[in-house]
């Protein structure tokens, strides 16, 4: 596909749809609300809502391994399953698959173009709930060389060879939204200092497939992503992140890429943690923070 690192983590509607009814197969649909789920999905897909089943209150994304054995148990995967991910967001199902891959699991893919691309073409959608027969799910402990943490970073932003990426939109990247609302009482808009702003979005064709090897090299190399640097994304809470984990590491072949999965939710929220916002006046001001 497009010359892609590791084409073969993806998978196009067509083979989602000759293996619908593979008992191997499972399909999970990832979104913040049930309703588009419950009217409209992939056949024989599951549900997993972002907020309850990935997400701690606190918006962190959950790693405990007690929390995934259950969510994996319950929707009726084993180790032996076949997992493909999708969702109406851009992003989720790479998501998932870094979520996954986390926790050890081997056979999870992303299904390109997601549900937009499986609306556009007209295929089957069902209305009916899946249920499947619990299984036992054992999870590793999660690994350690997919995450990178706030010391981490903290101590990259004097390190040429390390790059930090950020991939929210524009209006958070600048400050004037933090998480999905306008920053409110003692919350920090902004972004990390020195961090390159590339969308997660500017990834993916018209159709939400992913653009070539190619458009991809270009688009993260003009801006000093290179394979030879060491990229630490980041987001809002760590989902988008996950994403762009995905594109570099797999289908550009970074060989050095570990997703902050804290993100903003966890850097804007230290008081020592410094930041950068865009000021009335046109130019960028820097919070006072402790550089490691």
């Amino acid at each position: 596909m497009s010359q892609y690192a590791h084409p073969e983590v993806l998978v196009n509607t067509q083979w989602l749809m000759d293996h619908l009814n593979d008992p191997r197969v499972r399909v999970v649909e990832v979104d913040m609300s049930p309703e588009p789920y419950k009217n409209a999905h992939i056949p024989g897909a599951i549900f997993w809502n972002i907020f309850t089943d990935l997400l701690m209150p606190d918006l962190r994304i959950n790693l405990d391994p007690k929390a995934i054995e259950k969510l994996l148990s319950r929707s009726g995967i084993s180790h032996e399953t076949t997992v493909v991910a999708y969702g109406s967001y851009p992003g989720t199902g790479a998501w998932i698959f870094w979520l996954l891959k986390t926790f050890g699991h081997e056979q999870v893919y992303v299904l390109n173009g997601g549900h937009q691309k499986w609306l556009a073409e007209g295929r089957p959608l069902v209305a009916e709930l899946s249920n499947f027969t619990p299984t036992n799910y054992r999870a590793q402990a999660p690994d350690g060389n997919l995450r990178v943490l706030q010391a981490e970073v903290l101590a990259s932003l004097s390190q040429g060879d390390r790059v930090l990426l950020d991939v929210r939109t524009a209006q958070e990247y600048r400050g004037e939204i933090f998480m999905m609302q306008p920053p409110q009482g003692t919350e920090r808009g902004g972004h990390i200092p020195g961090a390159v702003h590339i969308e997660h979005t500017l990834t993916l064709n018209a159709d939400g497939t992913f653009k070539s090897a190619k458009e991809l090299h270009h688009l993260y190399s003009s801006q000093g992503i290179t394979a030879d640097k060491e990229v630490f994304p980041y987001c809002a809470i760590g989902g988008r992140s996950a994403y762009t984990w995905f594109v570099l590491k797999y289908l550009l072949g970074y060989p050095k890429v570990r997703n902050y999965d804290g993100s903003w939710n966890e850097w804007s929220r230290l008081p020592d943690a410094p930041i950068e916002q865009y000021q009335n006046a046109g130019e960028w001001m820097q919070e006072p923070g402790v550089v490691a």
